[in-house]
């Protein structure tokens, strides 16, 4: 099955989306970015999407981040779809709040894609993230010990933000497929993108996770992936959590 094929299929299984949607687009200029901005460029004329991209620059590696935005500007530009650049400094965040750079930064792209879109009048925010990063999250809260809930990994589909009448709803429509059909999918269609050289310091666990561990679990158990996502999907009809405590 196709790349695109997967994901329609996830698509449409979870009902992430529907004809005539507008979509807010988190693309951070990284391979897995880049292919849901080509598949949802992709689908948009004949669903009638109307698209918006968000990147945020977080303000944490400096010119390469700077780079990171001018790219996905230019992409935005070559595929006709309204690109907004936006930063946050992740570091004062931190210091202020007293919690890590990695929970500052979540919170801090959150809250951006959220005010965006609603400000774009979007009822949907689409992230990147694949079935190699659900698999990751499941092992990291392995790792550190956790309750049940730690168990379901990444939804597919959670609210993000509500104003009144307006509600927005996260939508990950890539974790069908993983980071090499992502790479191959790159490769074959000759599409470019930004690698950040941060994820491969493996003194952060979850990059010692991602280059180290599950390619070795892998080895063993080539469907690892398939499993865990079937043991969160069953989980996930067992317990409810509150919009607050999901990924």
């Amino acid at each position: 099955m196709s790349l695109w094929n997967k994901v329609l299929a996830h698509a449409r299984a979870r009902r992430l989306f529907a004809d005539g949607d507008s979509i807010l687009l988190a693309v951070s200029g990284g391979p897995d970015s880049v292919v849901m901005l080509d598949f949802f460029a992709g689908q948009a004329r004949s669903r009638r999407l109307k698209l918006y991209i968000c990147h945020i620059n977080h303000k944490l590696r400096g010119r390469p981040a700077d780079a990171d935005a001018a790219f996905v500007k230019k992409l935005g530009a070559e595929y006709g779809i309204e690109t907004c650049i936006l930063s946050a400094d992740v570091k004062a965040l931190a210091r202020k709040s007293g919690t890590s750079i990695e929970h500052a930064a979540r919170n801090a792209r959150y809250s951006l894609l959220s005010e965006t879109a609603l400000k774009k009048k979007c009822g949907l925010v689409a992230t990147a993230h694949h079935s190699d990063d659900h698999a990751e999250t499941i092992i990291l809260n392995l790792l550190r010990g956790t309750e049940p809930k730690g168990l379901l990994g990444i939804p597919a589909k959670r609210p993000l933000c509500g104003k009144g009448k307006k509600r927005v709803e996260l939508i990950r429509p890539m974790l069908a497929v993983s980071r090499r059909e992502i790479e191959g999918y790159l490769a074959v269609n000759c599409l470019q993108s930004r690698k950040d050289h941060t994820n491969d310091d493996e003194y952060y666990t979850r990059n010692w996770i991602r280059k180290t561990l599950l390619p070795l679990m892998l080895k063993k158990q080539p469907r690892l992936r398939e499993h865990l996502g079937e043991l969160s999907n069953k989980l996930s009809h067992i317990l409810i959590l509150p919009e607050k405590n999901q990924p």
